[in-house]
């Protein structure tokens, strides 16, 4: 009598009849799911820039320098040494950007939260401009020109203007946002009228921006009267952010315009009929254009919406941070951090905002590892770089981790079989 020999399933998957493999189970699809999605990739790449980021910091130590030099007669004191270094280190980061454990009560001791949200707050703005100009394929580092005019029409109506209070605030926010999306329109209409690229256009109006606000700072109407410094007089109380959390935190209500920019920009990809052409657009340009879909139109309301998002950052940085008066660099670097923060983010508005916040307690803490633990501020922008680099290789950190590829096929899993047309069938069809 034969008997037919099976394979025992794959993690507890159902056993197939004779002749047939087995079928993983759900949880085993689960799993690879996790492990070959673009997710699992951005949290190992911070994983990854961490674990750097420390050896740099075990290296520059000066108390590990001191005991490497009797190593290898006493190598436990390295080890403690480094151990010492990189932990301070980390613990220090923590208590900068999370939550600071040597204070006395717990409003105190958060406060370090709130200013991480602070830091984020214009970071998550420009990064959902710049992740939707990703989604529709192109290219927007014309951040730091859209913060710029931003900052000086919205800042202009802040403190020229006299308006009731809610109505003057609103009306500054509004102005700014229609700059910043005015200045990214250009590129926009640019490319689909001439076809020139958003890379150079936009790399050229950024230096425009910043002379063109330099002049109005030292002799336009930016100008703040009886002042030969380049700077434009402080915002007027209707026309600032208010606080959140009371004058003692300096988390303000642009925190929450970037919660309802982030779900407006989920919205858009996601549920409207215009984000549908947007995802098309950036799949296949030439597919969208034969289904119908007007790609230079679609070029054109992208970066309105992309510089409109980026002008909600340096409007912020106006209205809620620098509300005493601003100067070109009202940017702060945040329209090149933008494009790290989309990166991080996979283009996904909710991955924007995670990573907005990550890159707002690396700038938080950054300064408190400085200052506590003599760390120097320059390994939070390596860490920052080696996020990028790890990002843009994932087959790298697939390597590291041992992570499966995706498309790869999943063992036990039947190969779907070529169904044949009959003749029959032909003429039925």
């Amino acid at each position: 009598m034969s008997e037919t020999l099976q394979t025992p399933p794959v993690s507890g998957g159902k056993p197939a009849g004779p002749g047939q493999p087995d079928q993983p189970s759900r949880a085993y699809q689960v799993f690879r799911e996790i492990t070959t999605g673009n997710a699992i990739i951005s949290v190992l790449a911070v994983v990854l820039a961490l674990l750097v980021g420390a050896i740099l910091i075990a290296f520059t130590n000066e108390d590990v320098q001191n005991a490497s030099v009797y190593f290898f007669s006493r190598p436990g004191d390295t080890v403690v040494a480094a151990w010492n270094s990189v932990s301070g280190a980390y613990s220090a980061l923590f208590q900068g950007s999370i939550y600071n454990f040597r204070k006395p009560d717990f409003a105190s001791g958060i406060k370090p939260l709130t200013e991480t949200l602070t830091f984020a707050t214009p970071l998550i703005a420009a990064g959902l401009g710049v992740a939707l100009g990703f989604r529709v394929g192109l290219f927007n580092i014309g951040g730091r020109g859209q913060m710029l005019i931003a900052a000086a029409l919205g800042g202009w109506v802040a403190f020229a203007l006299d308006l009731p209070a809610g109505i003057h605030l609103v009306v500054a926010l509004v102005v700014g946002i229609a700059g910043g999306a005015l200045w990214g329109g250009i590129v926009g209409l640019l490319k689909a009228r001439t076809g020139a690229h958003e890379v150079i256009t936009t790399i050229m109006l950024n230096y425009v921006a910043y002379y063109l606000v330099s002049y109005l700072l030292r002799d336009g109407f930016l100008k703040t009267p009886g002042s030969n410094n380049p700077q434009s007089p402080a915002s007027k109380p209707t026309a600032v952010f208010p606080d959140l959390l009371g004058p003692s935190y300096n988390l303000h209500l642009g925190f929450i315009l970037v919660i309802i920019a982030t779900i407006f920009t989920w919205w858009l990809l996601s549920r409207s009929n215009l984000g549908f052409q947007f995802r098309a657009v950036g799949l296949n340009p030439h597919a969208a254009r034969v289904a119908g879909i007007s790609v230079d139109r679609m070029y054109v309301y992208a970066m309105l919406f992309s510089g409109g998002l980026v002008g909600l950052a340096g409007i912020n940085q106006v209205l809620g941070t620098s509300t005493s008066g601003f100067d070109a660099g009202i940017d702060s670097g945040i329209g090149f951090d933008a494009i790290t923060v989309a990166l991080l983010g996979r283009s996904r508005p909710w991955g924007v905002f995670a990573a907005g916040i990550l890159f707002g307690a690396f700038k938080a803490g950054g300064f408190s590892m400085q200052a506590a633990e003599g760390v120097p501020i320059d390994i939070v922008l390596i860490v920052q770089s080696l996020i990028v680099l790890f990002i843009a290789a994932p087959p790298l950190v697939r390597a590291i981790f041992r992570l499966p590829t995706p498309g790869q096929k999943t063992p036990g899993a039947k190969t779907p079989r070529k169904r044949t047309t009959t003749p029959t069938e032909v003429v039925a069809s």
